[in-house]
């Protein structure tokens, strides 16, 4: 009789009053953005107090605020700073490039008069106030996937909820890998335009060495994409403060100008945005496609909700953000307006002269702490899609032993590198860098925006006439932004649609070359009932020690497991075939994490443990197997684990003449596989006590 039990590896460690712990992404007993006291409690016993009875340093009626309160508060500003650091780098340096850009397209297609400046200053701030505002910190935020936000969590989020519908759940799949191609792109883009934009304000400052703009933008990003290795941790505490200065300069100095001129408020008025698309619109299609780099960054806020938090990222957004945006923006087309020459770069002449070159190196600061904050999206976009099974198994190294969001992909640090470098140096500038910029960012808007509508009914139970509204107010704009970039594609926007789809391809051929084979190893393996009613019947020898065989279920024999046993003729003590399954939600709950089946036989010391990973998760299969120990679902002692022995199940894939797939997708598949990361590494199992045993498999 099969028995099955469900526990959790505590996401899969003990607790433990040292710095360092088992619990995979360094997670703490405390939910994230909360302190240790329940909210509206203190530190003190019920009743109890600091002051001998009768004494208070409080004014008679006034209590004195809980110190739980105290210590949320400071975590919540500790945590809307370090959101400063990594959630708005990109969008916080658009000012840099954004409405530049509006006066560059099309030969200054734009004019420095007040009917187009007002009509772009309204676009910018309408648009700015509909997509980020409204749409990703009031409703998007909501929908988060286990704290978890960004295109992958959402579209996760999509099939569960629509589990029941085999077919919509394999299109919102579909729609996911999009999303995720397109930020791909805007990942390799984002860093060259930021970083380039930023030295470029030498153009103003030094012209002298204007000429070296290309080798000092290309030393920053060798430089970043070399300490990637190093992890942000050590230098993450700076981000925050950093980011806090840049958004204090870029709101002050826009505010200078907007005292001068303050009749430039105005422009925040929707009716000129709305004027300038009726009374210009060839012109306003062509500015929508500049516009949109004010939100770019906009799906950052969303991806980065599950390291902080909505209320952080919210307030510090509204608080210092959102503001320092509108009043530079405001800044920069008052000067405009009033010297129409300021054009060719109103961020940088907007500063007085003697701050132009420390803003300058403010700025290439904020552009690579921008640029950095796209990595390590990249880095987790990559692992969710591996534990996803939309990606080969990629090398993934911890860079701290504290938040299990601070990673390094090795292959896709080499990878964006090499991409940034490349269109750094074809294109050579930030203004025609531009031309290529856009197309992935509005891409992936709509594609959110398309998740949103799906999952809102079910979720919020949204009335029609609310999906509706927000298909017009979203859908619309983002589609706006999209027809306006189009334009761009001869001129560079093929860019990064082709990168996003060479990430599709991959995605979609590793996803199918994967079905393949597995399906090929089901018949090898044959069934592992049979195969333990044979074993009974021989009666191996049994040699001490446990042997693990990772495996992803218990019906099928491992290959490793038949390789053992008919090469060596003997069986390990203890047997246990392990199963590791990513659930679709960022992090599993403790209940089910673990499931543990004795195969049939209570004594012949073959058994079966599975371990459910979310996927933000370390799948570490010796840390979650000493979990197991503890928590009583293994019957063995934690010690014997010291010596365990690690069996590897992996053939070579051979190419047969099969009509499964295409055979230049075969070829693919089978290149992806004899690159992908060796298992053993993958699930930390120790190199010393790890063997690799199989047959072949065939595709």
């Amino acid at each position: 009789m099969h028995q099955n039990q469900q526990h959790s590896p505590e996401k899969v460690a003990e607790r433990s009053p040292s710095p360092q712990s088992d619990q995979p992404n360094g997670q703490s007993d405390q939910p994230k953005g909360q302190g240790d006291q329940p909210k509206g409690q203190s530190d003190q016993p019920k009743g109890q107090s600091d002051q001998p009875k009768g004494q208070s340093d409080q004014p008679k009626g006034q209590s004195r605020p809980p110190k739980g309160t105290d210590r949320r508060k400071r975590l919540l500003f500790g945590a809307a700073l370090a959101a400063l650091g990594v959630v708005f780098g990109d969008i916080g340096t658009s000012p840099l490039y954004a409405l530049k850009t509006v006066f560059l397209l099309d030969g200054g297609a734009v004019r420095a008069n007040q009917g187009d400046v007002f009509g772009v200053i309204s676009l910018i701030f309408w648009s700015v106030t509909v997509i980020v505002s409204i749409k990703y910190i009031g409703i998007l935020m909501r929908a988060d996937n286990d704290g978890e936000g960004g295109v992958m969590a959402l579209a996760a989020l999509a099939q569960r909820l629509y589990a029941k519908n085999a077919g919509k759940a394999g299109t919102l799949l579909v729609v996911g890998i999009v999303g995720v191609s397109l930020f791909y792109g805007d990942s390799i883009i984002t860093p060259a335009i930021s970083v380039l934009s930023a030295v470029e304000g030498l153009h103003v400052t030094v012209p002298a060495i204007s000429h070296l703009v290309i080798p000092i933008a290309a030393v920053i990003l060798i430089a970043l994409f070399v300490v990637q290795k190093f992890g942000t941790g050590k230098v993450g505490v700076l981000f925050g403060p950093v980011m806090v200065l840049w958004f204090a300069v870029i709101g002050v100095a826009g505010l200078a100008m907007v005292v001068q001129f303050p009749a430039v408020l105005l422009g925040l008025s929707p009716t000129y945005a709305i004027a300038f698309l009726i009374s210009k619109p060839l012109v306003a299609f062509v500015a929508l496609g500049a516009v949109v780099l004010v939100i770019t960054g906009a799906e950052a806020l969303y991806a980065d909700m599950g390291h902080f938090g909505r209320a952080p990222i919210s307030r510090a957004w509204f608080f210092l953000v959102f503001p320092a945006l509108v009043l530079n923006y405001l800044g920069q087309a008052a000067l405009v307006l009033h010297d129409p020459a300021a054009r060719a770069n109103p961020f940088f002449l907007l500063i007085p002269e003697w701050g132009r070159l420390p803003v300058v190196i403010l700025a290439t600061a904020a552009t690579v702490i921008a640029s950095q904050a796209v990595i390590s999206g990249a880095y987790s976009l990559s692992r969710q899609a591996v534990q996803l099974g939309l990606l080969p198994p990629l090398t993934v190294k911890q860079t701290s032993q504290h938040e299990g969001g601070q990673i390094y992909l090795p292959a896709v640090n080499l990878l964006l590198f090499i991409g940034v470098m490349a269109v750094m140096l074809s294109f050579g500038s930030s203004d025609r860098l531009s031309t290529a910029y856009g197309i992935s960012v509005t891409g992936a808007l709509v594609v959110d925006t398309v998740l949103l509508l799906l999952v809102a009914r079910p979720l919020w139970n949204w009335a029609p006439w609310k999906i509706v509204l927000a298909a017009v107010a979203f859908g619309g704009l983002e589609l706006s932004f999209l027809a306006g970039n189009l334009s761009k594609i001869i001129n560079g926007g093929w860019v990064p649609l082709l990168i996003a789809g060479v990430v599709i391809l991959v995605m979609t051929t590793w996803r199918r070359g994967r079905q393949l084979v597995q399906a090929d190893r089901l018949k090898k393996e044959g069934s592992m009932e049979q195969f333990i009613e044979e074993i009974r019947k021989k009666k191996l020898p049994r040699v001490p020690g446990i042997a693990i065989f990772p495996h992803p279920n218990k019906n099928t024999t491992p290959l490793a497991l038949r390789a053992n046993v008919k090469h060596n003729h003997v069986l390990h003590e203890h047997v246990i075939i392990v199963g590791v399954s990513t659930a679709q939600v960022p992090h599993v709950p403790a209940a089910e994490a673990f499931e543990y089946d004795p195969l049939g036989y209570a004594d012949d010391g073959i058994e079966f443990l599975n371990i459910t990973f979310g996927f933000s998760d370390d799948p570490d299969i010796p840390r979650a197997l000493r979990a197991a120990v503890r928590e009583g679902v293994l019957p063995l002692d934690s010690a014997n684990f010291k010596q365990a022995s690690y069996f590897i199940s992996r053939g070579a894939i051979r190419i047969t003449r099969k009509d499964s797939m295409v055979p230049w997708r075969r070829s693919l598949f089978v290149a992806l596989a004899h690159n992908a990361a060796n298992p053993a590494a993958r699930f930390g199992l120790p190199a010393l006590r790890t063997v690799t045993m199989g047959s072949d498999v065939e595709i």
